[in-house]
């Protein structure tokens, strides 16, 4: 009889997570797709290819909101059952709220390990091929950054010339060691800018100890700066974006490749920040679903699921903003990431606590 009922649970359960799965899903779509048509107005492309862009993108965005997701389908499912009595049934069976709780908390717990380990992969890739297809039609092609073993290079188009830069290797926010070439539109070199180092926490760069030489007809022109000041496409923030994709990366490459990543441009405290942030999932899932379970098995009226309903989004929306807050404090140095990324997973883990003692005693 247990293994019934343990097999009616998890089948309950998982049916209603796959569910709200699909409905985030074709609301995703649909929303997205008039972003990719959007973008694509301007360009002679088939309707399927923003189709089959957003059928891609989509997952990536699933695996992102999987702690809402599993907090509404906890939600459904326990109401569903409290509903049509199925969960005084479960008790006669001695099923107690705690038991209940373990067990749909454990499978949420397993799920999020699951979906690292099979699904994650599958969702990076499906990112990596979304970004390089729309890179394809970008309007930007013609600015490209680039960071190998020789350093970071950069290439800007403008309207009446070309700038390729070369730096040894960044530094925080600056570049350090860094050589600048302006070219006109059929190569000719116009100027060399050399600089011992570059701070491009803006738009408009500010270089340090710099040694100008200019060509007009022929003749060199030395001129010496002790700061200079560069407009560029590009900033600290742009620049770090195309090395900083957490949606092409999978847990599994992380643990596996992370030198080969270092190599490829990737920061350590980026790959440190990432593997963190996919490790705190089965974490989060796990809590999720106790507060689902608090909510729900705190009464048996039926006439308290709009009010339960109301709640649950309140909660959904409130988590997010502190996991955000708490993450915009980790990327301004406020506090250390590491503890940024998991401070809401120690914040639920306490409400967890609290309301599962009040709903083993009921």
């Amino acid at each position: 009889m247990n293994s019934i009922l343990l097999n009616y649970i998890l089948k309950g359960f998982l049916k209603d997570f796959l569910v709200v799965v699909t409905i985030f899903y074709c609301f995703g779509v649909i929303l997205n797709l008039f972003e990719e048509i959007e973008f694509f107005k301007n360009i002679e492309v088939n309707f399927l290819i923003p189709l089959m862009l957003t059928i891609i993108f989509i997952p990536g965005m699933i695996v992102k909101l999987l702690p809402f997701i599993i907090f509404i389908s906890s939600m459904w499912f326990m109401m569903k059952i409290r509903n049509n009595k199925d969960l005084l049934t479960l008790k006669v069976f001695g099923y107690s709220n705690m038991k209940i709780f373990f067990i749909l908390a454990l499978f949420s717990f397993i799920l999020g390990w699951i979906i690292l380990f099979a699904i994650n992969p599958i969702t990076s890739n499906m990112a990596t091929f979304y970004e390089k297809t729309k890179s394809n039609y970008s309007k930007d092609i013609d600015h490209l950054v680039n960071f190998n073993k020789n350093g970071l290079w950069i290439k800007e188009e403008f309207e009446n010339k070309k700038r390729i830069i070369s730096a040894e290797r960044p530094e925080g926010y600056d570049l350090i060691n860094l050589r600048i070439f302006h070219l006109s539109k059929d190569s000719a070199l116009l100027e060399n800018i050399f600089a011992e180092k570059a701070n491009i926490k803006e738009n408009t760069w500010k270089l340090k100890n710099v040694k100008v030489v200019r060509y007009d007809d022929g003749v060199q022109k030395n001129e010496d700066f002790e700061t200079y000041e560069l407009n560029s496409v590009y900033n600290f923030n742009k620049i770090n974006s195309l090395f900083k994709n957490f949606d092409t990366l999978s847990f599994l490459k992380i643990i596996s490749k992370k030198n080969g990543l270092l190599e490829s441009g990737y920061s350590e405290p980026f790959l440190k920040e990432s593997l963190h942030k996919m490790l705190s999932i089965p974490f989060f899932l796990f809590f999720m679903t106790a507060l689902a379970s608090i909510f729900t098995m705190n009464t048996l009226k039926k006439d308290d699921n709009i009010k339960l309903t109301l709640v649950g989004l309140t909660v959904c929306v409130l988590t997010f903003y502190f996991k955000d807050l708490s993450f915009a404090l980790g990327q301004t140095g406020r506090i250390p990431m590491i503890l940024a990324i998991w401070s809401p997973i120690i914040a639920l883990g306490f409400f967890a606590f609290i309301g599962v003692l009040q709903i083993n005693e009921k």
